[in-house]
């Protein structure tokens, strides 16, 4: 068997295509998420707190400054910040992600607690009770 035709029958197993959907949904799930962050729950935070952006909020290791051949050196800062924001994030998507297995969980047990109904007699079985009622009339 080719490489190829071992890559196609594995790319088009359901699994792996069910897989791939899920990682799109996801990035797209993760970009909602971080707008909403970022952009509705972050900035009532930050004005409540004085007006602060959490963006800007850093720690600088050392300032910006030019060296004696003339280049300018960028300034090396901990962006703690943006760090919050994705706490953030990742605890929304955590948050939403446990409602939903929490979800299926409980409609899972609610079908597995369903009694099953008695499978109905078969033909053959049907038949043997009209004989043996006949039986019993004679």
């Amino acid at each position: 068997m080719t490489f190829i035709k071992e890559f196609k029958e594995f790319a088009l197993r359901g699994n792996v295509v069910d897989l791939a959907i899920a990682v799109i949904i996801g990035g797209a799930f993760g970009r909602i998420v971080t707008s909403m962050v970022n952009d509705i729950i972050m900035p009532p935070i930050g004005l409540a707190l004085g007006g602060v952006d959490f963006k800007d909020l850093m720690v600088v290791l050392r300032e910006a400054y030019i060296d004696p051949a003339g280049e300018s050196i960028s300034a090396v800062t901990l962006n703690y910040g943006n760090f919050i924001q994705q706490v953030v994030d990742f605890l929304i998507i955590a948050f939403i992600i446990f409602m939903i297995i929490r979800s299926m969980a409980r409609l899972q047990k609610k079908e597995e607690a369903k009694p099953t109904p008695p499978p109905a007699p078969s033909r053959e079985e049907k038949l043997l009770e009209e004989i043996r009622d006949l039986l019993k009339r004679s």
